[in-house]
């Protein structure tokens, strides 16, 4: 209500106002992840959903993996999908999440209308921040679209028979994380354990604190973008109560929990344990044995 934010948000606030991204990256950048692969442009009369693919699978150079990974699945499959390439705007989940509620107005209406003006009906995102802004938060703007995770369009593609996986594959003793915005917020648990499940040939493992009971990385509520100050880091406790259980790889469903995962497990010397995606693990199980 008084607009009073740490120092420490203004840049991301700046960076939202004029570039649409948390880093304030140029737009034009938006699509470099797809360089090496076909891309349509989104287009009604073509193409059934638009793949929203949000700043973290955009711009951030790890979760550029996942993009690709979801975009080789989503071909596989059969998925007519397409992109707003570099028109496409950040959802502004992080700046609503922090309380600059007026920064976040004028980009959720810049999105309204210009999902509206291409004609969107359908949206798949691999960010469970994106997917719970435009699935939840834009009701409130007069948008109501149909939003699938990532997870959740795998998973139905594997039951149909759809999508196909040659192979199980091998990534040792598996634990999953749940992404609180996927979660907690939009109740969604089963779809990413059964992906993994379907493509490793084994249900996952369980944190101690699972499902609804779940323990946050450390990134949401746009934390993802300030300094912990006070008490111990909250992904260090997360990574903490993982490694207990000895896992060989994490397995993760939202861009925020890979990266917040990722410099945890560097900050307790336990580089040895991989963080994948969801879609990742698909991906590498797609690929012809041998």
């Amino acid at each position: 209500m008084k607009s009073r934010f740490p120092d420490e948000l203004l840049n991301l606030f700046e960076n939202m106002e004029q570039r649409s991204n948390p880093w304030g990256i140029a737009p034009s950048e938006r699509t470099k992840w797809s360089s090496l692969l076909e891309v349509k442009e989104f287009n009604p009369e073509e193409t059934e959903y638009l793949f929203f693919v949000g700043c973290a699978g955009s711009f951030d150079t790890r979760n550029k993996h996942v993009t690709v990974a979801l975009a080789r699945i989503m071909d596989a499959a059969g998925v007519s999908w397409g992109t707003l390439g570099k028109d496409e705007l950040c959802c502004g989940d992080s700046v609503r999440r922090l309380g600059n509620e007026y920064v976040f107005e004028q980009m959720a209406l810049k999105n309204v209308e210009l999902l509206q003006s291409r004609g969107v009906k359908k949206i798949i995102t691999q960010c469970p921040h994106c997917f719970s802004a435009l699935k939840n938060d834009y009701r409130q703007y007069g948008l109501e679209l149909e939003v699938v995770h990532h997870s959740q369009l795998i998973g139905e593609h594997l039951k149909s028979g759809r999508l196909k996986l040659p192979k199980t594959v091998d990534i040792g003793h598996v634990l999953f994380h749940d992404s609180c915005y996927l979660g907690r917020h939009n109740d969604t648990y089963q779809a990413p354990r059964d992906v993994i499940a379907a493509a490793t040939g084994v249900a996952p493992g369980e944190f101690e604190r699972n499902r609804e009971n779940s323990f946050c990385c450390g990134a949401g509520g746009g934390r993802m973008w300030m300094e912990e100050n006070s008490g111990s880091r909250i992904n260090r406790e997360r990574v903490k109560e993982s490694l207990r259980q000895k896992p060989d790889t994490i397995c993760v469903s939202c861009p925020y929990c890979m990266t917040m995962i990722t410099d945890g497990l560097k900050d307790e010397k336990a580089e040895t344990v991989r963080v994948l995606d969801v879609a990742e693990v698909v991906a590498e199980s797609m690929r012809p044995p041998g």
